[in-house]
């Protein structure tokens, strides 16, 4: 054999089919989007097993795949109460609390599950009487010190074990695939003081991760490192290539905090880099100049207001404004509480654009949204939107409503007013994104609620300037903490607006568990008390009903719960419809209309009403399977109510459990208003979660090291040494090993985000 042809020492972009893996687990890690080695071996456990650990302090969901080790405390045969035979019954502890595990034909496992025995489970969570079960699960015996082979299933016992001896004495004939032994030489790993856990799932369990990780450490060439020497010392870092080894093969605890620190860096290293290469180059794109034009559309809106801008307001205005009157592209992202005023002030900026000569497009979700923004401008600009119409203001602009539903006459109507110019505002959904649709000076794009839109889709309306890249805005009513901020709109500058305008009403929020019939019924009754003084009820339920779930039986439907309302209960005579995402736009609109003419009582939806909605005289809502819900998109929800003359009402319906993650998150959201409070939470929760896929770009986190919570000082450190580097080297052309380390720690659907942003 020549040295080509000679097997090479994998790297981190080496793919883990080109190694010694199995092919079934490579099959199997594909599934986690982990590909490479590089992927691989950045893939964080989840918590580390030492002798005497504990498991973690939150309650698993009912449903939720486990993994559990911990000491048997009492094993016994328990007759079955309606069916002849009996099941084994053991308790396991894991020194934090105990689980009950069930399995069934198993009399010959009593003798080996005996109180005192170290034990693995990994398992689907059920619960009875609050208390947590197993039903059959996989298992494996823990060996102690002295001891030399492993017992369990096949599925447990084969992650640790390449050669499987089976039929092992004194196993019961009818369970002869039921049990695995290991050979003593392949425990070396597994009887380790210190083994890692992985995320998990049923197909790819923690144990084959670690397996997978072993063979491939064991020939890795070594990791080439991003930062010098110097650059190390300065910051007290090891290398790359420890701290790869370490966090996967730790011999103390101080192996895995020093490990951590310098993986953490590498992850907020690689982001930072990428966004510093997209504003660097930014830096080189042109744009229309936007200044204030006395006594144009802004003025004139300006001075028709029946209320003064807010401070918060006015100093945004002002920020924006600097911002469009250069000769290079606007990139904010304007974030704010629900009715801060968000509307108001990208209006007043388009205005300025359009008094310019140029138009400005507002991308929006859904249809719903998209017509209330139409209802919204047309109504504040009044006169001022009647361009070419007789009677209109002088100088007036129009504005075009572009959706996918629309009929074909207006439809092509308002495409000829787009391409001509005569729209100074469009305002659409996806329907803008077509390539049919042309516009003739694209000045300015803003999109609401930008978490719902693909990379793909804002960058396509970008590029639909004809000569300069149009002016960027980007909304949101979901607090961003300003961590997360420099992680996903790294490339973008913030602006904040924390104050709300004068007369908003405050909100209550209840949890209301669902168990308690008595609390189920006082939630309509409330309701019902509402429309009697004359207001409006929203009730959100998770989906539409028409469709096939697995779920089905576990949360409550839009077609389920408006058929339960008009058919029994306090609110049997009044007037309630249902909205979902899937009727015809003409029926949407409908039903929207004469919600907001105050025609309907009660209005049954999905989330389609979350953000834009604005009906001052809906004073309550009421959320159903509420726990279904992140913490943010609940105070998103609630902030469709209170928003006229009276207090709002939340009522948070679930069925959480006291003491599980997500009856703490609800209690969360009653207990505070403050929505950068929650946003905090709710980024606790998604730890493990992928904050870049909450763009939708696609994909599993590439992040598994970086707490966008406690990490600040180092991604703003690693934001300026990446800034410092793509200055003076953009494509990175003098430094290899930190391209290398961009590509092995972003997934290519993260990176092809990122270099679009």
């Amino acid at each position: 054999m020549t040295n080509d042809d000679a097997p090479q020492e994998p790297g981190m972009a080496t793919e883990l089919a080109a190694t010694s893996i199995d092919p079934k687990l490579v099959a199997k890690l594909a599934d986690l989007e982990l590909v490479t080695v590089g992927e691989l071996l950045r893939y964080a456990p989840r918590r580390y097993l030492a002798r005497g650990d504990t498991a973690d302090h939150e309650l698993p969901e009912a449903g939720s795949w486990v993994n559990v080790v911990g000491h048997v405390t009492r094993a016994e045969m328990i007759p079955m109460k309606r069916k002849p035979g009996s099941f084994l019954k053991v308790v396991v502890n894991d020194g934090r609390r105990t689980y009950e595990v069930s399995f069934f034909n198993a009399r010959w496992m009593k003798k080996r599950l005996l109180p005192g025995t170290r034990l693995a489970l990994a398992g689907t969570v059920k619960y009875f009487r609050n208390q947590i079960q197993l039903s059959h699960p996989e298992w494996l015996i823990l060996p102690e010190a002295t001891d030399d082979h492993i017992l369990g299933t096949s599925m447990l016992a084969e992650m640790y074990s390449e050669q499987i001896e089976q039929d092992p004495a004194g196993r019961d004939p009818a369970d002869r695939d039921a049990e695995h032994v290991a050979s003593a030489e392949d425990m070396d790993h597994f009887s380790r003081d210190i083994v890692p856990m992985y995320p998990a799932t049923k197909d790819v369990q923690t144990w084959e991760i670690w397996r997978a990780i072993r063979t491939v450490l064991a020939d890795l060439m070594p990791v080439a490192d991003a930062l010098t020497e110097r650059q190390r010392t300065a910051r007290g870092l090891m290398t790359s290539d420890e701290a790869i080894h370490k966090i996967h093969l730790p011999e103390t605890q101080n192996d895995i905090l020093e490990a951590k620190e310098r993986l953490k860096f590498d992850e907020a290293l690689a982001v930072q880099t990428v966004l510093a290469q997209s504003r660097v180059a930014a830096g080189t794109e042109s744009a229309h100049e936007c200044p204030h034009v006395p006594g144009g559309l802004e003025d004139r809106l300006l001075a028709t207001l029946p209320f003064e801008l807010t401070d918060g307001q006015r100093a945004v205005v002002a920020e924006i404004g600097d911002d469009v009157a250069r000769a290079h592209p606007m990139n904010r992202l304007l974030q704010g509480e629900v009715g801060s005023g968000k509307t108001l002030v990208s209006l007043l900026t388009m205005l300025r654009v359009v008094d310019n000569g140029h138009q400005c497009a507002i991308l929006a979700p859904t249809e719903v949204l998209a017509a209330q923004h139409h209802r919204t401008v047309l109504t504040m600009l009044g006169d001022l939107a009647r361009g070419g119409e007789l009677g209109a203001a002088d100088g007036a602009t129009q504005v075009a409503l572009l959706t996918g539903s629309q009929k074909t006459a207006e439809r092509k109507r308002n495409l000829l007013d787009i391409v001509t110019g005569q729209a100074g505002i469009v305002i659409g959904t996806h329907a803008l994104l077509e390539d049919h649709v042309e516009f003739f000076d694209l000045g300015m794009v803003v999109v609401d609620e930008q978490h719902r839109f693909g990379v793909e889709q804002r960058d396509t309306l970008r590029a639909k300037g004809r000569i300069h890249r149009p002016h960027f805005l980007v909304m949101t009513a979901t607090p961003i903490p300003r961590t997360v901020a420099m992680i996903t709109f790294g490339d973008l500058e913030t602006s904040t607006m924390t104050e709300l305008p004068r007369g908003r009403q405050p909100i209550t929020t209840t949890v209301v568990p669902m168990e308690k019939l008595n609390w189920v019924d006082r939630v309509w009754e409330r309701a019902e008390e509402e429309i009697a003084q004359g207001r409006q009820v929203y009730v959100v339920c998770t989906r539409i009903g028409d469709e096939k779930s697995n779920i089905a039986a576990e949360e409550v439907s839009v077609l389920d719960q408006w058929k339960h309302l008009t058919t029994r209960g306090p609110l049997v005579d009044r007037s309630i419809e249902y909205l979902h995402g899937r009727m015809p736009a003409e029926e949407k609109n409908d039903v929207m209309d004469r919600f907001t003419r105050g025609e309907v009582d009660v209005l049954v939806s999905t989330t389609v009403i979350e953000v834009g909605v604005d009906v001052p005289n809906a004073t309550t809502m009421v959320i159903v399977n509420a726990e279904r819900f992140g913490v943010s998109q609940l105070h998103q929800l609630r902030g469709r109510v209170g928003r006229g003359r009276h207090a709002g009402l939340c009522l948070l319906m679930t069925k959480a459990k006291e003491g599980t993650g997500s009856r703490a998150r609800l209690d969360a959201v009653a207990a505070s208003n403050d929505g950068f409070e929650l946003a905090r939470i709710d980024l606790e929760a998604r730890r493990e979660g992928d904050v870049l896929g909450s763009l939708q770009s696609g994909g599993k986190s590439s992040l598994h090291f970086l707490s966008l919570l406690d990490d600040a000082d180092i991604i703003t450190d690693a934001r300026e040494l990446a800034t410092e580097i793509v200055e003076e080297d953009l494509p990175l052309d003098r430094h290899p090993e930190l391209a290398e380390l961009v590509d092995s720690i972003l997934l290519p659907s993260k990176l092809g985000y990122l270099e679009k942003t």
